[in-house]
């Protein structure tokens, strides 16, 4: 079953962006690549329990098993060594990506308090997308209930395009709610 999103991308959304930047192949066309989930946990240093707990939910949300990560160097500041558990993350390609997309444009983010929309400012220079959300709760899959502790968490939307405009007007026709036009 192909999900919503990439049939919608495949059959409106590459013909409405061709024609508004003329190109003359579809294939020119900005594209979703990949979507990384991370989730940070800084008290996990101290206790595992806390990044198994995380690592569970972030597999929950995205529908895929979530890996490890590790500090790179050690920050005496901060009590962590090089090579403990600071965090995990996942990457989502192809149809699961456009699911979770769906289901954070749909379901996810108006689900947060008082929300008026994502910062249009967070694109890079190659037009990949940075959100960050304040906790994990927002997503339908995760029972309320058996959360101990509220995590945030990163999510990186990258995509192939050649500026931020192009990168803005294909969130934009995918639902992306988004609060205002971003700066030039």
């Amino acid at each position: 079953m192909i999900p919503r999103l990439l049939q919608r991308y495949k059959e409106e959304i590459v013909a409405e962006l061709g024609s508004k930047f003329g190109y003359k192949n579809p294939l020119q066309a900005p594209c979703i690549q990949k979507i990384v989930l991370n989730m940070g946990v800084g008290a996990g240093s101290q206790d595992i329990k806390i990044i198994e707990q995380a690592m569970k939910d972030l597999s929950t949300i995205s529908g895929q098993k979530s890996v490890l990560t590790r500090a790179k160097k050690s920050i005496a500041n901060f009590k962590i060594r090089k090579g403990i558990p600071v965090g995990c993350k996942v990457t989502l390609r192809g149809a699961i990506m456009y699911e979770f997309l769906d289901r954070l444009i749909n379901i996810a983010l108006p689900r947060i308090r008082d929300f008026r929309g994502v910062s249009p400012n967070s694109f890079d220079q190659k037009g990949n997308y940075s959100l960050g959300l304040r906790e994990q709760t927002i997503f339908p899959e995760i029972d309320i209930d058996k959360v101990s502790r509220l995590q945030g968490m990163d999510i990186i939307v990258n995509i192939r395009s050649r500026s931020k405009e192009e990168s803005y007007l294909l969130l934009k026709i995918f639902g992306m709610p988004f609060a205002g036009e971003p700066k030039k």
